[in-house]
């Protein structure tokens, strides 16, 4: 066991102090394992920053620098894409390194590539700190950090643990989003900006201080388990695996339904409605802010359609969930154009509902089927179909500011994207229900 440091001191004086009180009462002390979460849950929300700025800036830096919002895009097209792509090797990552290491490193490329923006000049300069330094830094935080941090101090209660990490992205476009809305309205681009690296920035000594790698570092049993479980040692060889494991899963075809309906969930999401709402509504004459707010309200419904869906995929069918959730979302996405003006009315809020809603609903359902059809290896083949997921949101937020630029408005984008839903929805019917199936083998 390892010496224990102040900070891992202070933390459980902390969890010995939190006790019931009264005559006849059993002392409760908190485990460290729910310190070690609520670190992790405003780290990622610390993070989730800058998911909440590229749609608010793509207007002011095309009238500032005169770049078109194709150019503006690709640079959030190369963040996405970063984001999905570094994903499965993040868990090895921190498997090597240590998920401390790891994380401080990554908001520390989050605060560097948003800083730098402020004394950017030319448009390969925004490639490379939006694109490339934040990219790296945010996709080696992605859902394998969640999972890596619920694997290691959770065996009870993994399910709340990992909705609550997992909703913590969508807590942080909640707070972040109507802040940075006002800052650009009525400071310019350049203070959000700033804002985003010192969030990041302060996040880092909370994560150095209090998280730790695994509860062998403190001499503590992960949460819920009966006996002391040893910190294995580092895993060199888990990046090969996860290469291996893609390829062996390539030769199957429900990988490439899964990645294909996936990567359309990420195109009509991040790609498209977090990438391009608020220019779509400022075209519109809707003020930033109101569309900002908007966008935020997904955040707050995201959380709620996520758990719901869950609760659904333990009753009903995953595939067929799939489809319905596609279907109903490329049908709302047809409607859009005809409720975007300059002002909030009630079919437009009742869009950003159903939308939140159905945000980030397919999550649990492709767990389930990439669970059903792949057994041990579906944490390492779901964090290959997440990345996807990222390709496709690449994808469309770079060719949604192309079409943008090409034919004026964005309504072509939005029947693009519609009929893009309805294909994924079909993609999911095609899905075939079998047994689970053996664990890839990796020599």
């Amino acid at each position: 066991m390892t010496q224990t440091t102040d900070a891992d001191a202070a933390a459980d004086a902390v969890a010995d102090a939190v006790q019931e009180t009264g005559p006849g009462r059993r002392r409760v002390r908190v485990h460290r394992a729910w310190f070690v979460a609520a670190v992790t849950f405003v780290t990622i929300i610390g993070a989730a920053a800058f998911r909440s700025l590229p749609g608010l800036l793509i207007d002011p830096l095309h009238e500032d620098f005169g770049w078109s919002r194709g150019t503006i895009s690709a640079a959030v097209s190369i963040n996405l894409a970063l984001y999905g792509l570094t994903a499965p090797f993040a868990a090895a990552l921190m498997d090597r390194f240590g998920i401390r290491r790891v994380v401080a490193v990554a908001l520390s490329l989050i605060a560097l590539g948003s800083g730098l923006t402020v004394w950017m000049t030319a448009a390969w300069q925004l490639l490379l700190c939006w694109g490339l330094l934040v990219g790296l830094g945010s996709g080696s935080m992605a859902l394998a950090f969640a999972a890596t941090v619920t694997n290691r101090w959770f065996t009870e209660r993994r399910g709340l643990v990992t909705g609550i990490l997992t909703a913590a992205s969508a807590s942080g476009q909640l707070i972040f989003l109507p802040v940075l809305s006002w800052m650009v309205d009525h400071q310019g681009w350049r203070p959000p900006a700033v804002t985003v690296a010192l969030a990041a920035l302060a996040v880092v000594p909370f994560v150095w201080l209090l998280l730790r790698d695994h509860p062998a570092d403190v001499g503590l049993k992960p949460y819920g388990a009966k006996e002391f479980v040893p910190k294995p040692e580092p895993v060199p060889g888990a990046a090969r695996r996860a290469v291996t494991v893609l390829f062996k899963a390539a030769r199957t075809g429900p990988f490439w339904l899964l990645a294909g309906t996936f990567a359309i969930c990420g195109a009509s999401t991040n790609g498209l409605i977090q990438t391009h709402f608020i220019p779509a509504a400022h075209d519109e004459h809707m003020p930033v802010q109101a569309a900002a707010s908007l966008l935020a309200v997904i955040g707050v419904f995201d959380v709620i359609g996520t758990i719901a869906s869950g609760w659904f995929t333990d009753r009903f069918e995953a595939r067929r969930l799939l489809a319905v959730y596609y279907a109903l979302r490329g049908i709302s996405l047809l409607f859009l154009p005809m409720l975007l003006t300059s002002s909030v009315h009630p079919p437009m809020v009742f869009f950003i509902v159903f939308y939140g809603l159905d945000w980030v609903a397919t999550v649990p359902p492709t767990v389930a089927l990439c669970r059903e059809h792949y057994g041990d290896d579906s944490a390492i083949v779901f964090g290959w179909v997440l990345a996807s997921h990222q390709v496709g949101a690449a994808l469309v937020a770079y060719l949604g500011g192309v079409a943008r630029d090409v034919f004026g408005t964005y309504d072509m984008v939005w029947y693009a994207s519609g009929a893009l839903c309805a294909a994924a929805a079909l993609m999911a019917l095609v899905i075939r229900r079998r047994p689970v199936a053996p664990a890839l083998a990796v020599a």
